[in-house]
Order: structure tokens, then sequence, then C-alpha cells
């Protein structure tokens, strides 16, 4: 596997499937009590330019579950917010610690601190992609399921970070994606047209939420205004009208569909209390999976070789 998690594009199915794995092994041993330690004496530094609750204390505590150490770096308490460049910072954290994960704005401050870095790099979030996010939603689909293949999945919302991870997701583990945003909401162009025409699976992109649900296995959707937009606020509660994932909405799928929402939601607004808490929901399945899978990737990528 590649020393780094940047984006699902660069890893290959046999990767993907060697995390979940690793992640269905890993789990089973938190639930039984197991002590198991295989990053004893290693350190994570995780350098945090966005906040977070999910991404913060699932890296922290499942490096200590690994017998690890997690040092929190928030952005501007670092030489990083008084401009420092990512070169040396990269230089000097690879002396002091055994992996990064960085939660940031663009996916090129990722990609240069990869490039520099002596350890591996893990994208704990950027504005382009989210990959530890849709590992856990899609681990959760195989304990759901049994199995991500022959998967309809159907995602409901903004054409964001977390959108581009399903895209790059349904083309290495050729399942069929179908997305709903609306105009002037669209994913990345680049992402999108690189996968649809790379995939041997069929990746969709339709105006019509009700359309886009139609035999789906999991509607996923994330909230409207991500970090960063609040001043886009009523333009985007006005454009979004109508991609609410309801009751309704529900209506036009299968029975027994799964719902996911990264989170936080926004209840109300993207999501119904109904739907986030009713039976279709895996919601909360999917928050405690990022936990599980990102102590595959910190196993794999920072454990002995």
């Amino acid at each position: 596997m590649k020393k780094d998690l940047l984006c699902l594009y660069d890893l290959t199915k046999d990767d993907i499937d060697i995390i979940f794995d690793r992640t269905a092994d890993l789990k089973a041993r938190q639930k039984r009590g197991e002590l198991y330690h295989p990053l004893q004496g290693k350190t994570l530094g995780m350098i945090f330019e966005k906040p977070s609750t999910r991404t913060r204390v699932s890296f922290e505590v499942g490096t200590y579950q690994l017998g690890g150490h997690a040092v929190y770096l928030r952005w501007t308490d670092t030489q990083l917010g008084r401009g420092e460049s990512v070169y040396d910072t990269a230089k000097v954290l690879s002396r002091y610690l055994d992996g990064i994960m960085i939660r940031t704005f663009k996916q090129e401050t990722v990609s240069e601190l990869s490039r520099n870095a002596d350890v591996p790099v893990i994208n704990g979030l950027t504005d382009l992609y989210h990959p530890c996010q849709i590992l856990a939603d899609i681990f959760t689909v195989i304990e759901k399921r049994g199995t991500y293949e022959g998967l309809k999945a159907s995602y409901v919302g903004d054409g964001n970070n977390v959108t581009h991870s399903w895209i790059n997701a349904a083309l290495r583990l050729n399942f069929d994606l179908t997305m709903a945003c609306p105009a002037g909401h669209l994913p990345d162009a680049t992402v999108l047209e690189r996968a649809q025409r790379e995939a041997s699976s069929t990746i969709t992109l339709l105006h019509d939420p009700r359309e886009a649900v139609k035999g789906a296995d999991v509607i996923s959707t994330d909230t409207w205004v991500s970090m960063g937009q609040e001043k886009e606020y009523r333009e985007r509660i006005k454009a979004f009208k109508g991609f609410q994932v309801n009751e309704d909405l529900l209506s036009c799928s299968k029975d027994d569909v799964m719902v996911m929402h990264c989170l936080p939601a926004h209840r109300g607004e993207e999501i119904t209390d109904g739907v986030m808490d009713g039976k279709n929901s895996a919601i909360f399945d999917q928050a405690e999976n990022r936990l599980h899978v990102q102590k595959a990737i910190l196993e794999l990528l920072m454990g002995k070789k």
C-alpha cells in the first residue's frame, strides 16, 4: 500500500479491501476488549486548519487504542499560522513524528506536505476530498449488507468533498452511483469526468433527487453549508430547496434503503429528524466506524513493517 492516504483515486481496489479487512479485525478486537498495540512508541501529529469533532476524537482515540500517542497541532498555534512554509514544516515534523494527519482547506496543502514529509501523511479532510469518511461509509455498507459488490448508491445535496470521494470510491470499487445536485452546486467537473471516463460502473449526475434515489441501497447526504461558506447561507438554503432527505424522498427508494450523513447535520435542513433517527438510518454507525477505519489506516501506514 502507498505510504500516504491523500485521495481514494490513488488507491487500488486491493488497497481498499485490505483496509476493510484490517478494520473488521480491529473493530472485533476492540469490542472484545483485547489490547493490541502495533503503534507502541509511535506518535501521530494531527494538524488542524479546520476544527473538528469526529476527526480529532477518532484519530486521537484510535492512536491511543493502538498503543501510540497523538499530538494535536492547531494551525494558528504553530508556525504555519505565522507563515512558515509547508516544506519546512514537513521536514521538521518528519524528524519528530511517525505520521501526520492533516485537516485543511486546500488539497494542494496535503499534497505538498506529502511530497516533502519523510513519514506517512493522511488526509483528514480538504475542500476537495474526504477519503476517511467514505471508507467508513462503505465499511458500514459491508457490515449491513455483507458486501459493496452490486451496490447502488445515491448522493443527494452539495457537490462537495464528500461527493468527490463517493465518486472515486465508485470508480475504484465498481459500484453504481447516482448523484442529485442543484445547478451551481455540482461536483468538480475534472473529478466527475475522469471517473466517468475510467469507470466500468455507472456514475451519473442528475438534478432530480426523487429520480436519483430510485432503487438505491444507500442514500447519502451532507450539510448544505460547509465550513467557510457561512456567508452563502441564504443563497444555499434557497438553492437546495427540494433536496432534503425526508420521509417523502425515502418513499421513492427501497423500503430497506440505508441513510447516511457524514455529520455534523443541520436537522430540518438537509435531513429531517424522522429520517435521521429512523429505522433506515446508519448515521451513528458510520460515525463510529470512522474510528475503526482510521485505526486500520494508522496500522497499515505507521505500524511495524
